[in-house]
């Protein structure tokens, strides 16, 4: 099981770390993802980091967001910065089952064992 933590209503330029926590499996032996679907679209890929500690992202957030993981906790964390309001969403985590040492995608088929999500909402 995964659990999402740590979102919230912040102002644009702000910043929060969200947390994905494992339950009942080993963290470390898999690739984690991060995605988010905002009202009236489509789940979309956001970061991932591979078992080897490398982390992806897509181009909307590259500079803005951090991914990191802590194995011995179980979480992944998404630090997320300069916040802009079409950052709004809910942000979820997921396991990547067939990732090798140094890769993942943020596709979403890859993806399965989804956590409930954590809302993150950026305005003034």
């Amino acid at each position: 099981q995964l659990v999402e933590a740590g979102g919230g209503l912040v102002q644009p330029g702000g910043s929060l770390r969200l947390a994905c926590s494992a339950f009942g499996f080993e963290l470390g032996t898999y690739a984690i993802g991060w995605f988010r679907q905002s009202p009236g679209k489509e789940r979309e890929g956001v970061s991932c980091i591979s078992m080897g500690f490398k982390g992806y992202y897509v181009d909307s957030v590259k500079g803005r967001f951090t991914i990191a993981r802590d194995n011995a906790k179980k979480i992944v964390y998404l630090h997320v910065t300069s916040l802009k309001p079409e950052d709004t969403a809910v942000y979820y985590c997921a396991v990547y089952p067939t990732s090798t040492w140094d890769t993942c995608d943020t596709t979403l088929r890859s993806y399965e064992l989804w956590g409930q999500g954590t809302q993150v909402t950026v305005s003034s």
